[in-house]
């Protein structure tokens, strides 16, 4: 059984579609983003995180 990630594919997606990369995902799989997109998807996981840190305090 293999470690599960942190984030969802479902909120990878989101954030894909959000980040306007999803088509790349889709076409050549997340292997297929760039090193930035990749980067810029956990900064905005870690956001959306947060926020749901600080909206249940």
């Amino acid at each position: 059984m293999g470690r599960r990630g942190i984030m969802s594919d479902q909120l990878k997606e989101e954030i894909a579609k959000e980040l306007g990369f999803y088509d790349t995902v889709q076409k050549e799989g997340w292997g297929g983003i760039k090193a930035r997109d990749a980067g810029n998807m956990v900064k905005r996981a870690i956001e959306i995180a947060e926020q749901n840190l600080e909206s249940r305090s």
